[in-house]
């Protein structure tokens, strides 16, 4: 079968096509036949190998395991003996953490591990970026900000992968919405639920200005990781909280300290680290989100397996609007 592989950290130049066995099933495994796959801007960090600290995890020097992705949509192909939630022929999506990647046309994931039935009102191509964005999304909202109805939240990155989605949940959720993204895509940001939207290029929400007075919010989820704590807290209101799922030592500093210090607060969340019956939790939440249509993937662009390199060039110019995909 087809992978794409990175045996070393480095540019997306450093991605190569290779032709490997296919794998199979152990007693509580499950092989999937890969119709879609997710490229992500965690993919670019795993990719590089950055920030050093992640390096703990997915190998010192070069990665532990060299297929690249982690989320994706496909058919059961075969089942081990053991496995009795999924059958031939079931449709499902998920990720594959710390283990073999999903940039590959098959994969073996545990019949326990964050795995769903796919909805039949999604996609493959919907269905393989969601344990990225909304997951992630859902996890903060919820659980990092602990979010409640009529409460103001700041999005930025609002037209991205995690973006797009946390503007849906938050809606869900009856927030006061404000995003922050380019002009361009201010109008479709808009129609996904947020009240007012606010262009980068024209404004920063940080300062006032003349025609603008500085607002303050109860929750600044920056998704991007483009800005800090001490660079937003003027703009939290008393007890708001400034999150972003994006590692920075100096975060993780403002974290520590303001978990004992002030009413404002700093958090950041690892959701992949989280315990895979949780995650699995949430995916079964976010499911019944996305077969009600509260919740839809936006998709920007979509790529062969032949072209990976290419998707990982597009997803770090970081202006990718949704999300980006590997077809098969």
């Amino acid at each position: 079968m087809k992978v794409i592989k990175c045996t070393k950290y480095g540019s997306p130049d450093v991605l190569r096509i290779t032709e490997i066995e296919k794998p199979v099933p152990q007693q509580d495994e499950v092989l999937f036949k890969i119709h879609a796959a997710s490229v992500t801007a965690a993919d670019m960090m795993m990719r590089k190998g950055s920030p050093y600290i992640g390096r703990l995890f997915i190998g010192l020097k070069k990665p532990k395991h060299d297929i690249v992705g982690t989320g994706f949509a496909g058919e059961v192909e075969a089942v081990g003996k053991n496995v009795t939630q999924f059958k031939i022929g079931d449709d499902v999506f998920g990720e594959s953490i710390f283990s073999q990647g999903t940039n590959a046309e098959y994969v073996c994931v545990a019949e326990d591990g964050v795995l769903a039935k796919k909805p039949d009102n999604m996609s493959y191509e919907e269905a393989c970026p969601a344990c990225d964005g909304a997951l992630t999304s859902l996890n903060f909202i919820r659980d990092v900000a602990k979010a409640k109805k009529g409460q103001s939240i700041l999005i930025v990155g609002a037209s991205g992968s995690l973006g797009t989605a946390a503007v849906q949940i938050s809606k869900h959720f009856e927030l006061d919405i404000t995003a922050v993204c380019s002009g361009a895509n201010a109008k479709w940001v808009k129609a996904l639920g947020a009240g007012e939207v606010i262009d980068y290029l024209q404004t920063d929400f940080t300062h006032e200005s003349a025609s603008r007075e500085i607002r303050t919010y109860d929750i600044i989820y920056d998704t991007l990781g483009k800005h800090s704590f001490s660079i937003c807290k003027n703009n939290l209101k008393e007890t708001g909280i400034y999150m972003s799922p994006v590692f920075s030592i100096g975060n993780l500093f403002q974290m520590l300290l303001t978990s004992n210090i002030g009413k404002k607060k700093a958090k950041f969340s690892a959701t992949g680290m989280r315990p895979v019956a949780e995650l699995r939790e949430m995916l079964n939440e976010l499911t019944s989100l996305y077969e009600a249509d509260i919740v839809k993937s936006v998709i920007d662009k979509k790529y062969s397996l032949d072209h990976t390199v290419d998707a990982h060039h597009y997803v770090e110019t970081g202006h990718k609007k949704g999300n980006v995909v590997i077809t098969f």
